[in-house]
């Protein structure tokens, strides 16, 4: 019995320990190391109306050693007027252009129907970026202009729901972590 317990003792401390990924809600704070890739879930939430997509891509994507940035707030409140003097607005609206900059991996979903103002923001705000994995179905008001965009800044596209979780997972497969910035 005994070298039994010791045989599987080891054989737990030889097994490599995959972490399950993690996802910080806005406004929590944001992670102070950048070990694992960053992936931002951008897009279509529409003061709580759209579907929680970013709750099923990340269910799809529950095997990534990840942190995942997700804007849409539980506790958010839509009386909360949207001018920079409304604090809880402030905070989510920095809190967004934070994870956006920390991230390495942005996904942006359009969902049809939809109007998602400030995901076509991010979007242009980080077109040149090289992070940017776009998922616009027909049905999304200004498709036309997302793909026009994409195609002139070499942005992924991609077409479903499972795509999107392909192209997530080939990019976290290809990440590389920052360099660490050398203190003097």
């Amino acid at each position: 019995m005994r070298r039994a317990l010791v045989a599987l003792a080891l054989l737990t401390i030889a097994l490599p320990v995959q972490a399950a990924p993690r996802t910080v809600t806005s406004p929590q704070q944001l992670p102070a190391d950048h070990a694992r890739p960053r992936i931002f879930l951008g897009g279509s939430i529409d003061m709580g109306r759209a579907v929680d997509w970013q709750a099923e891509l990340v269910k799809s994507l529950g095997d990534l050693d990840v942190v995942f940035l997700n804007p849409r707030r539980p506790d958010w409140n839509p009386a909360w007027t949207p001018v920079a003097e409304e604090p809880e607005f402030r905070r989510q609206v920095e809190w967004e252009l934070a994870a956006l900059e920390s991230a390495d991996i942005i996904v942006m979903y359009f969902a049809p129907g939809s109007q998602s103002p400030v995901s076509l923001l991010e979007t242009g705000l980080h077109a040149r970026g090289g992070k940017l994995i776009l998922l616009c179905p027909e049905g999304f008001w200004r498709k036309g202009n997302v793909d026009i965009t994409a195609e002139r800044y070499g942005i992924e596209q991609v077409a479903t729901m499972d795509e999107l979780a392909a192209a997530v997972q080939h990019r976290v497969a290809n990440w590389t972590k920052p360099a660490t910035p050398v203190r003097e």
